[in-house]
């Protein structure tokens, strides 16, 4: 420790000048500043969308609940996007239920032995046409939700280009 008054060395545990007697001003310690990379990074407003909504990309997926977020996030670009997934996959899974509807009218039940009743072939193979377009919809909403808690907007196979919402 230096004296200010006549600029000599003194122990760093002095309280007093040992060349003047003057008191000694002990200086306050050094304040910690974290350096600049230490420093909290910016958040960017997609990345902080995307983790207030997640939820809401998530019942995207869930059949009709794709409602929730079309009008309780209308200012979300990522449920938003979500959400026009989940249209796309809502719409596919009404065309199959009314598809199905429609060959069930057209293929009605015959009575063929004692307590058998047959569509015959050709509403088998619709139908087992129809339930794997189901799963297919199932996996789709299955990845889509998957990108959705992972904060992604990740284009689906098959349906990632169409857009139905703006």
């Amino acid at each position: 420790m230096i004296c200010t008054q006549c600029g000599t060395q003194n122990p760093d545990n002095g309280t007093y000048c040992v060349g003047c007697g003057q008191a000694l001003q002990v200086a306050p310690p050094p304040q910690y500043a974290p350096p600049p990379q230490y420093a909290a990074p910016a958040v960017d407003d997609e990345a902080k969308d995307a983790q207030d909504n997640k939820i809401m990309g998530i019942l995207a997926y869930v059949s009709w609940l794709v409602l929730v977020p079309i009008f309780a996030a209308k200012e979300s670009k990522f449920a938003r996007f979500h959400a026009n997934q989940g249209v796309i996959l809502a719409i596919g899974e009404l065309a199959i239920w009314i598809l199905q509807w429609i060959i069930g009218r057209i293929f009605p039940y015959h009575y063929t032995s004692v307590f058998t009743y047959t569509r015959g072939p050709v509403y088998g193979i619709l139908s087992a046409v129809f339930w794997i377009a189901q799963i297919g919809l199932y996996v789709l909403a299955v990845i889509g939700v998957l990108a959705a808690i992972k904060g992604e907007k990740k284009e689906l196979p098959l349906i990632g280009k169409f857009k139905i919402l703006k």
